[in-house]
């Protein structure tokens, strides 16, 4: 397990995709904000690549978001289109709407931003998300992301266009937590 201040990245149990296809995927307006596609409803048992992980597949790396303090599920994460050429990647995460706005999110970016840069040796990092998602925003920037652009109206989203923005962090211009550099070093 990856730690940080608050949170654990673990690998995804078989009894977090039934909490996390209803708490994220079955609300329409939630996955309408976070996916690139519309919502469809989802047959139960459906193998959805968004929760059931496929440890043959190199180009993403998904986890579970625990509380460390009694190891309660809080959401899913992942690190996606990995390119092992280039070196960058692009973050994604859901929490949980009882775990909104309790720092959850800044935690799990940091612990990403050290899996992806010391574990994998990436370069850079990447985040696109809606531009009123303030709380994804502030999450990044926490980290060091900066904003480097906006895709005007660029997403469809329950029935208008949203701007989605850009932001980018460099390996170099990444400040490392001491918290979340000694947790992970005692995982070992």
């Amino acid at each position: 397990m990856l730690r940080g201040s608050k949170v654990g990245l673990r690998a995804r149990h078989e009894d977090d995709i039934p909490v996390l296809r209803s708490e994220l995927y079955d609300d329409v307006v939630n996955s309408s904000r976070a996916e690139s596609g519309p919502w469809r409803p989802v047959t139960p048992g459906y193998q959805d690549p968004r929760l059931v992980v496929d440890d043959e597949e190199q180009q993403r790396a998904q986890f579970s978001v625990v509380e460390l303090e009694g190891g309660t599920l809080v959401g899913t994460t992942v690190l996606w289109g990995i390119d092992t050429h280039n070196r960058s990647a692009h973050i994604g995460l859901g929490l949980l709407p009882s775990f909104r706005g309790k720092g959850y999110g800044t935690d799990v970016v940091a612990v990403l931003c050290h899996y992806a840069f010391v574990v994998r040796g990436l370069q850079r990092l990447q985040i696109e998300t809606l531009s009123d998602n303030t709380a994804m925003l502030r999450s990044a920037e926490r980290n060091g992301f900066v904003r480097e652009g906006v895709l005007r109206s660029s997403a469809w989203v329950l029935g208008e266009f949203v701007d989605e923005v850009v932001l980018g962090l460099l390996a170099q211009d990444w400040k490392r937590d001491s918290q979340v550099q000694a947790a992970v070093r005692t995982q070992g």
